[in-house]
């Protein structure tokens, strides 16, 4: 049974749209994305040695983060950290200014990070990692909060782990995990999120649900067609992708991945050309391409044009403040592209190839 004929038939809860604050929540996003560092500072920053971008970081809109950090860190991990902690509060203070059905929303989207954090943990565990290593990669934006999410990492074992989420959302699928099928485990979480939202969403009547709908379904494209493009580079049988493949795309629904799954890897690129994503991509993606990160770095871009698209055409609507979401994410990964480029004395011109300004 198809996801999205699944949830046409269950209602999804009842938020009500009159107790959302709309103007107000996306006045204050418009505030805040205002402060978003403007373009030509990332050259400026490439001209940098690492000494002057930390005092540039220092000085900037993440100057409480890192003074906060500074007793615990040192160097880069110190702005790794700062970077990290400045993003989980920038969108706790989103949820907290918004409210109703918008609140609800936003807080089902932003479970994306409570994912991200417990794939991070799990991998940690998995590799024997350090906890000061998993803990550089905790991102609390969701509803875990890092003193919940940092002492997950502290634990002996994945079981433990997984018995302290017993609570969560997130359960159902952890304790299908035994050690080794991580990377199953991981794409079921990726799947039960994205049924989440499409739940949230539920049957989108109004303009701005329907928005959101859109929005969400080319975030899954986009999903879909890294996951294409790594796996069939790879030389991965079909089936295996098409376990990996999440339902519910824009663009590429199931029946066009079904077409595609079976293509030689040239015939599969050139069968892209009728979809709205080849004009981004047409440039960098070839048979003998070795590397995608220029390609996943393309479609970065196409999702940021698309979000700032959606949200000129509905200003008073949630599509402006995920707009700000995907713009302040961006700014972070940027600024950790560039400080984890200098201090590993990167060529300048691979560290600039996958920033996306």
């Amino acid at each position: 049974m198809r996801l999205l004929q699944k949830f046409k038939r269950k209602s999804s809860p009842t938020h009500s749209g009159s107790g959302s604050n709309y103007a107000y929540a996306t006045a204050r996003v418009r505030a805040m994305k205002s402060n978003l560092l403007p373009r030509e500072t990332y050259p400026r920053l490439m001209n940098m040695g690492i000494d002057e971008i930390t005092r540039f970081i220092e000085e900037s809109q993440y100057k409480q983060d890192v003074d906060e950090l500074a007793r615990v860190y040192d160097g880069v991990d110190l702005f790794e950290h700062a970077l990290n902690r400045n993003l989980g509060v920038t969108f706790t203070k989103i949820i907290n200014i918004s409210e109703g059905e918008l609140n609800y929303l936003i807080s089902e989207y932003l479970k994306k990070y409570d994912i991200w954090s417990i794939k991070t943990i799990l991998r940690g565990k998995y590799c024997n990692a350090s906890v000061e290593e998993i803990n550089d990669s905790l991102v609390a934006a969701g509803q875990l909060s890092y003193t919940f999410l940092s002492s997950l990492a502290e634990k002996e074992s994945y079981e433990s782990v997984i018995d302290a989420l017993s609570g969560t959302d997130y359960y159902p699928t952890l304790k299908g995990y035994d050690g080794t099928n991580l990377s199953a485990i991981e794409n079921q979480l990726d799947k039960a999120y994205y049924t989440g939202m499409f739940y949230a969403i539920g049957n989108p009547g109004s303009n701005d649900r329907k928005l959101f709908s859109k929005f969400i379904r080319t975030e899954i494209d986009i999903k879909n067609l890294s996951t294409l493009f790594r796996l069939k580079n790879a030389g991965v049988s079909e089936d295996e992708i098409a376990d990996l493949i999440i339902e519910g795309g824009l663009h590429l629904s199931m029946k066009e991945i079904e077409k595609l799954l079976p293509l030689p890897f040239s015939e599969f690129i050139n069968s892209l050309e009728k979809y709205p994503y080849w004009e981004d991509i047409s440039d960098i993606v070839s048979p003998e391409m070795d590397s995608l990160v220029d390609l996943e770095t393309q479609l970065t871009r196409h999702s940021i044009k698309s979000a700032a698209s959606f949200s000129h055409m509905y200003p008073l609507s949630i599509v402006p403040i995920m707009d700000y979401v995907l713009n302040k994410k961006n700014e972070v990964n940027n600024l950790r592209i560039i400080l984890r480029g200098k201090a590993a004395n990167l060529d300048e011109e691979i560290i600039r190839n996958q920033l996306v300004i």
